[in-house]
Parts: structure tokens; sequence; C-alpha cells
């Protein structure tokens, strides 16, 4: 695999910072997370092919434990408010003093400077903060979350790998690790640039309002619709020769039909809408499957997660990977040809790693059960 050899100490957090570990175990790095004795919340989601250690940051011999295990660390990826890490021991000027080769990757919402650093937030507050959450959703109705994709997970998480990879690719000549300040609200504007630059530079993409253009719900060819069953397909048939297509699809006698508006007239956009939501609602998502499968027309059938695991092609791309519980889950994306990801599926119990990982670390038993029983580090009762 890839990253095999790498070693990461990933603090642990939710959402965005175990998925970042998650890539780098995915892809055959050794990624300790450090788990709280007892956190409030599970730190169990994303957490497939890790090692866990359970430790009490707060007391000075947790905080050597960690220490040590940076100092044998290539990355540590933390999760805390700008200063938590510095008022434990373990900012980036300690630790990088003992371990110069260390990427310290920082997950934090609004970044570790400015008048907002130390706000608390989630991925509404830092789509809202950058602009981005104005362009979400339909025009008749407030801006619409896509969940927390955008920030969490897009700005944050996956920027703050290609951050970490370009410190490992930096290291290479220079010898030294860096700090890698990565952002949820300046990640996600960062991931939105095309909103930004096509406003900019094809402004005729977005002559109206949220929900009122090309890409955000006005179109009435890229859109979704209803079918007979409660179902839903979603329509991109944006180039000419697909709106083309799709007209064929639907029988509505191609893009000559007198009666129907024409593609570009954005001031009968609501009138073509209501044209297609008829139609589609005349048959099953199954039929319009059917019709659709040898038209070349950007028209696909809305999935739910266990019909997206069961697709043809998605099972020959290996999309997905069986797991012990549950419904499938997204195996590890891009797909590399000559050390392709392996991940592992087995999700560790909090701590299940203490001791093992502190017998790599040089402790011996005695100092081991005697941190056990002070209650610095802990195991699965």
């Amino acid at each position: 695999m890839a990253l095999k050899g790498l070693r990461v100490v990933e603090m642990a957090g939710l959402a965005p910072s175990p998925f970042a570990g998650m890539i780098f175990a995915d892809n055959g790095a050794d990624v300790i997370r450090v788990d709280p004795l007892k956190p409030l919340i599970s730190s169990n989601i994303l957490s497939r092919g890790k090692r866990s250690i359970a430790v009490n940051i707060k007391k000075p011999d947790g905080v050597d434990l960690v220490r040590k295990l940076t100092s044998q660390a290539d990355i540590l990826i933390e999760p805390f408010r700008p200063g938590v890490m510095e008022r434990l021991g373990l900012g980036p000027e300690k630790l990088m003093e003992e371990n110069k080769r260390l990427i310290y990757a920082r997950l934090s919402g609004y970044g570790q400077n400015g008048p907002m650093a130390q706000a608390a937030g989630h991925d509404i507050n830092y789509l809202a903060m950058n602009g981005v959450l104005s362009k979400l959703g339909r025009s008749s109705e407030a801006p619409f979350p896509p969940v927390n994709l955008l920030a969490d997970f897009a700005g944050g998480s996956s920027l703050c790998v290609v951050g970490v990879l370009m410190a490992l690719f930096s290291r290479h000549s220079s010898g030294l690790g860096q700090v890698v300040d990565a952002s949820l609200a300046d990640g996600a504007a960062y991931i939105s640039s095309f909103l930004f630059s096509s406003l900019n530079k094809m402004s005729m993409m977005w002559p109206g309002g949220r929900g009122c253009n090309v890409l955000d719900s006005g179109c009435p060819y890229y859109n979704t619709y209803r079918t007979k069953d409660d179902k839903f397909m979603a329509v991109g048939a944006l180039e000419p020769q697909f709106y083309s297509s799709l007209l064929k699809g639907l029988d509505l006698n191609g893009p000559n039909n007198p009666d129907l508006p024409h593609q570009m007239d954005m001031s009968r956009w609501s009138e073509l809408s209501t044209i297609f939501s008829a139609k589609f609602q005349s048959k099953t998502q199954e039929e319009w499957v059917q019709i659709f499968s040898s038209i070349d027309a950007c028209v696909s059938p809305v999935l739910s997660f266990a019909e997206a695991a069961a697709h043809p092609h998605n099972i020959e791309r290996e999309m997905f990977l069986e797991v012990p519980e549950g419904i499938p889950e997204p195996a590890p994306s891009p797909k590399l040809s000559n050390t392709p990801a392996s991940p592992g599926v087995r999700i560790p119990k909090l701590g299940e790693h203490t001791m093992e990982i502190l017998e790599s670390l040089g402790y011996d038993k005695e100092t081991s059960h005697g941190l056990l029983q002070s209650k610095v580090v802990n195991v699965p009762g």
C-alpha cells in the first residue's frame, strides 16, 4: 500500500479528523488513535484499520506518553480549538523540537488565527461564514446545508490530507516537518472555487438569485423528479445533445416541438419543469431506468445506500466494502494501480491496543500496570 511505513498519531475527535486518519489507515499507514478514557461521544465512527490507546492527557504521565508517541511518528492530527494542545504541553513548538520531521496537522473550524479562531461552530456555520451557504438551496426556501459533507469532509478532512501529503513531499528535500493549518471554513471556500470564479468569468450561469440558475435547482434539466412509485430520477442533461435525448426518453417529440419552451428560455423554465414533473410521475423509477438505459441523456435513478451497494456497476468497481455490522461502507478512492489500498474493516475497541502500544514504546509491564492503576491509561473492561 502507498503509505505503508508511515506512522500517524490521531487525537480522537469528531467527523473531520477521524476521516483524515481513516484515509491514511486505508492506504497502509499505522494510525494510532489517542482516545480519552471515557469519551462523551463514541469515537468509533470512521475508525476502521486503526489502533486505539486510551490516555488521560490531562495527567502529566499521559502527556509524556503522547510525546513519546509523536517522537516516533511522521504525522500528528489534532482536532482541537487553537491553544488547547499548547496548554497541554503538546503544541507544535514542543513536539517539533523533539521530532523535527513531524508533520503537525491542525484541523479546526476557523483556523489558528483571526477574530473567530476560538469560536465554536459546525459545518453549517463555516459555510455561512465563507459565503457558500448563500448559494445552496431552492429559490422559495431558506439556504439549505448539504448535510455536513462540504466543510467537515471535503474542505476539512480531504484538504487536510492533501496538505499533509504536500508537507511529506517537502520533507523529502528539507528533512523538516511543518504545521498544516487546515481550517474547515477556509477549505470549504477553496473547494467551492468554481462558484466564485464562475460568478466572475461566466456570469451567464448565474443570472438569478439562489435556486434560479443552471446548477442550483433552477434549471429544469438539472434537477430531480419524483416518479409514480415515490422514488426519484436525477436529470443532468445540460448539453444540447443530452437535452435532445432527454426529450426523446420523455416522449416529448424533440427540441423542435412548438409547444415546448426552448431549452435556454429561462423565463419559461418553470413551465418546462412542470411538464417534466408530470412526465416523470407517469411511470415508476424502474420503468424510467429501462427507458433511459439505452439513451445517453444523463438521467439516473436516485438510489438508496442499499440499492447503490447492489448496483452491478458499483459491484464491479468495488465501490463498497462489506462490514461486520450494518450496510456496506464506501471503499477507498481513488484506486491506485501499483499500490492499491487494502482497508481493514474491523473497528477497534476503545483502548484495545493500549498495552501493545505501551510495550512498543519501551514501557515495561510494571510501569504499564502502574499507568493503568493510576488511570493514566485504560483498556477495554
